[in-house]
């Protein structure tokens, strides 16, 4: 695949250029700052991996140049890198108007190369990857504990990827039914109707209870989605077939 990369750091800029390209893929374009990445050329570029913190500003420039591009081009995918648990940024990325093909990694995880790899595939497929450090602070884990069995039963199944209809099959009850108590999961989990990507939202809430406090030491989470948010997902060295 073709790559736009966005590092101010020249070490780890040329360190992801050697991984990627041993991975068969292309850095077609490799920039030190947020004005040089709004003026790439986006054609045939399959995906832009840019650091949050970046030149001039030093501060979201980065994140708020990928977004700009995915303005400019609807459904880019892009991968965002950061060296900090930043869940304000992760949540503005996770919650654009465009839910799919994007990614939020600690720069930490670079180092595990077939995890990274493996995420850049995922972000390209139209998946969405997230770091479990980030999940562990955007959300609250108390509010999960609003629901009813039935209701914790139907938000596992969502975060293992399953449709309303696999809910119902699994679950024995009709498409209606699991409908109802969609929901009721968004009414309590404080996810009115205008909140962009409610599914995204309410399943990584399920993450980040099941989880809890061991979410440092976990892999990022894949979730691959299908209509209208999000299919199946998966944690890194779990993933099934579709």
């Amino acid at each position: 695949m073709r790559i736009v990369l966005a590092e101010d750091s020249v070490l780890l800029a040329e360190g992801l250029v050697r991984i990627l390209e041993r991975a068969g893929h292309e850095v077609v374009a490799a920039v030190s700052d947020a004005v040089a990445l709004r003026g790439v050329d986006l054609t045939g570029i399959d995906l832009v991996i840019t650091d949050v913190r970046m030149p001039p500003g030093d501060g979201d420039d980065g994140l708020r140049a990928a977004l700009d591009l995915r303005g400019r081009r609807p459904g880019l995918p892009v991968l965002v890198l950061s060296q900090y648990v930043a869940a304000a940024y992760a949540r503005r990325l996770l919650t654009a108007e465009q839910g799919g093909s994007v990614g939020y990694l600690l720069k930490e995880r670079v180092g595990r190369v077939a995890d990274f790899l493996r995420a850049v595939e995922t972000v390209v497929a139209g998946g969405v990857v997230v770091d479990p450090e980030v999940i562990s602070t955007m959300f609250s884990t108390a509010v999960v504990d609003r629901l009813t069995p039935r209701e914790s039963e139907v938000l596992a199944l969502m975060a293992r990827g399953a449709s309303n209809s696999e809910i119902a099959a699994s679950l024995v009850v009709s498409d209606a039914a699991v409908a109802k108590h969609i929901a009721n999961i968004f009414l309590k989990l404080d996810l009115p109707p205008e909140t962009e990507n409610r599914r995204v939202r309410a399943i990584l809430l399920y993450l980040a209870q099941t989880w809890g406090p061991s979410a440092a030491g976990r892999q990022p989470t894949l979730m691959r989605p299908v209509v209208p948010l999000i299919g199946r997902s998966f944690p890194f060295g779990a993933l099934a077939s579709p």
